[in-house]
């Protein structure tokens, strides 16, 4: 589980690593509670907390810290003129230092291979926390720094779950696309070659020669994304997905003429005009020129964010996976 996978390589490298943590933000800041970042001691970095000054500083603090021996450190930061940043917000951060003495509590960490890590902790002298696992967070704040001193965290990013149907050339964009972004991918396809050569990405892939009954264990709250290389499976996919009311995106790649001959099939299998309403096609951000595979995977992309924070501001998010 990231970072402590990051953690544990440094300091069996280079025998100390670090970690910044955004605790706590109010206001507008450059990145949200939860955002973190390593530090190896040659200064390597990986993840970010918003950059610029933010993060400059933070990392010649870090710096000061392996010098030192110094295991954590709490820093409340204004987001103004004094840090040359106009975000005008305030966020707390938390510097730790992690050497050969804490490899064997965070070996542990470091394999979890489960959806989500709560952890649980509290400072012992002037070291870093020591995280033990812990059973779920008991709110969905990412972190939580009691006034008794308790450290509770919830590590990976909530990813929202997509099938996307189609190994063709916009499908493998698309996978690329969405790797570094928060979906968790299952993509399918009928034919058994379909995923030769592919860079997967992340994405589980599925072989199935009915792809439209894939969509009957699909987690509640996922988009459907279908650009197969048949347009009767396309349509026989958003048939099954559109009268579904799990599914809050059903996105289909194509023109407008493909959607008004779609709507006309569609109606004439029965289904209602307003499950028909549902169906996203041409998909993608609109104003985004060019018909490139990568071109229209950014466009989908992006797409796919909005209809994501969408979601989760209506409540949608019973079976995001956190990972």
């Amino acid at each position: 589980m990231e970072p402590w996978r990051t953690i544990l390589r440094l300091i069996e490298r280079d025998g100390a690593a670090a970690l910044v943590t955004v605790a706590k933000v109010d206001g507008s800041t450059p990145r949200e509670a939860g955002a973190r970042m390593t530090i190896a001691r040659d200064g390597q970095i990986s993840g970010s907390i918003g950059g610029g000054p933010l993060e400059w500083t933070a990392i010649d603090l870090v710096r000061q810290m392996l010098a030192a021996g110094r295991g954590a450190e709490w820093k409340m930061v204004s987001l103004g003129p004094a840090l040359d940043q106009c975000c005008g917000g305030r966020a707390e951060i938390l510097h730790e230092v992690f050497g050969p003495a804490d490899h064997e509590w965070i070996a542990p960490l470091a394999a979890f291979d489960g959806p989500e890590l709560c952890t649980r902790a509290e400072r012992s002298g002037e070291g870093p926390y020591r995280r033990q696992p812990a059973e779920a967070a008991p709110s969905d704040e990412p972190i939580l720094h009691e006034a008794s001193g308790v450290l509770i965290e919830r590590f990976g990013e909530a990813k929202m779950p997509v099938l996307l149907f189609g190994a063709g050339h916009v499908g493998r964009a698309l996978v690329a696309a969405l790797a570094p972004l928060p979906f968790r991918v299952r993509w399918i396809d009928d034919r058994a070659d379909a995923f030769d050569g592919a860079r997967t990405l992340g994405a589980q892939t599925t072989i199935s020669a009915l792809p439209e009954s894939e969509l009957r264990d699909a987690p509640n709250g996922a988009f459907i994304i279908v650009m197969t290389h048949s347009h009767a499976l396309d349509l026989a996919i958003v048939a099954a997905a559109l009268p579904d009311p799990r599914f809050p995106y059903v996105g289909l790649i194509g023109s407008a003429t493909k959607r008004a001959l779609f709507e006309r099939r569609l109606s004439e299998f029965g289904i209602s005009p307003e499950a028909i309403g549902r169906l996203v096609c041409p998909v993608g951000v609109p104003g985004i020129g060019g018909k490139s595979p990568a071109v229209i995977a950014a466009a989908v992309a992006a797409e796919l964010l909005i209809q994501r924070d969408r979601a989760i501001a209506s409540g949608r998010t019973a079976e995001l996976a956190f990972g």
